[in-house]
């Protein structure tokens, strides 16, 4: 950057950029008055062209029964029993302890609900398996419902 001391030092530098000034100029005039945006013809605005966006209602959905469901087998989701839930404050949280009874929003006898990744897929009830608890399903939510509520 030059200051007012250094000015005029170089004329030549000078010269070459009064020369580029120059030629940027008159390429701005050569330009025609309808092309590039913000020229004088509309006001410093660019003009807006029609668009004609493609139409896809003739084009068929994919089927889903065409899907190949191998690829996903495998791979591992959350399953979670959820006997049922409550709202407490962050001070009675802080509160419990051992002994302490949390009532939910369930009544005794009612199914469980069965969540796959925080969905829910089914119902069921408690059973004990060789002294270890488990889950009998009662209602199992179908296949094109739990596709439906995935999207």
């Amino acid at each position: 950057m030059s200051t007012d001391s250094e000015a005029g030092k170089n004329p030549s530098a000078d010269a070459d950029i009064a020369d580029a000034w120059a030629a940027a100029l008159e390429e701005q005039q050569e330009t025609p008055a309808d092309a590039g945006v913000g020229n004088a013809a509309t006001g410093g605005r660019a003009q807006a062209q029609p668009m004609h966006p493609e139409d896809f209602s003739s084009q068929e959905s994919p089927i889903v029964a065409d899907v190949n469901l191998d690829m996903v087998l495998d791979v591992p989701v959350t399953i979670a029993m959820e006997i049922g839930r409550t709202r407490i404050s962050i001070r009675n949280l802080l509160q419990l302890n051992q002994g302490s009874v949390v009532e939910l929003d369930r009544l005794a006898g009612e199914p469980l609900d069965v969540l796959v990744n925080g969905t829910l897929i089914a119902h069921g009830e408690v059973v004990v398996v060789n002294e270890k608890f488990g889950i009998r399903l009662t209602d199992v939510i179908s296949p094109s419902e739990r596709v439906r509520k995935l999207r």
